[in-house]
């Protein structure tokens, strides 16, 4: 436990960054908009449960994955960062799009997954529980989908606190943040690459 807590800022601020509740939470408000409370808490709870069950499976068999394929671990920090690179760009640029969910799965798609746990929170798992070990990661993991339901639990006081724009704003800087992370994990796989 104690290493767990040694490790815990360099895997709670890259998970943090990767999940971006800011943007989750924005997009929360858009879906469950008219909604009954008890349809919300159950979007809620819905979301979560999706979210730390996937991310647990992909623990679980992520690499043995990788291993049956012949992936090593510096194959996937370049792959990796490039598709956090691509994710962070695009959400860097790309104005709002809105669409409709069906209301009886929109906890697990697209709340559950891709929005709290896709492509960027997944491979971030990978290589931080490489890089630092299972304890830390999950520790991390489980404190940010705790600040994920948090925000979104409390959305409407977040909202008029910051105000939409400044929602937009910290949620570009989380992208931004994301953008750096994947050039150094990039730059970590090639200088795996290069020893």
């Amino acid at each position: 436990m104690e290493e767990a807590l040694r490790f815990l800022p360099h895997t709670f601020i890259p998970l943090f960054v990767a999940m971006d509740a800011f943007a989750v939470m924005a997009i929360f408000l858009g879906l469950t908009q008219g909604m009954p409370r008890a349809k919300v808490r159950k979007v809620l709870r819905d979301s979560i449960v999706t979210a730390l069950g996937v991310s647990l499976g992909f623990l679980a068999i992520g690499e043995g994955v990788f291993a049956l394929l012949g992936i090593t671990a510096n194959d996937f920090k370049v792959a990796g960062g490039l598709v956090l690179l691509i994710f962070a760009v695009l959400d860097l640029v790309r104005a709002g799009e809105r669409r409709r969910y069906p209301v009886g799965t929109m906890g697990v798609v697209p709340l559950g997954v891709p929005l709290i746990v896709g492509p960027a929170v997944l491979t971030t798992l990978l290589v931080l529980t490489e890089h630092y070990g299972l304890a830390p990661t999950v520790l991390s993991l489980a404190l940010n989908l705790a600040l994920v339901w948090l925000a979104m639990r409390n959305a409407q006081v977040v909202v008029r606190f910051f105000g939409r724009g400044g929602i937009t704003a910290l949620s570009k800087l989380m992208a931004l943040l994301l953008a750096s992370i994947a050039v150094m994990m990039i730059r970590l796989g090639l200088e795996g690459f290069l020893r």
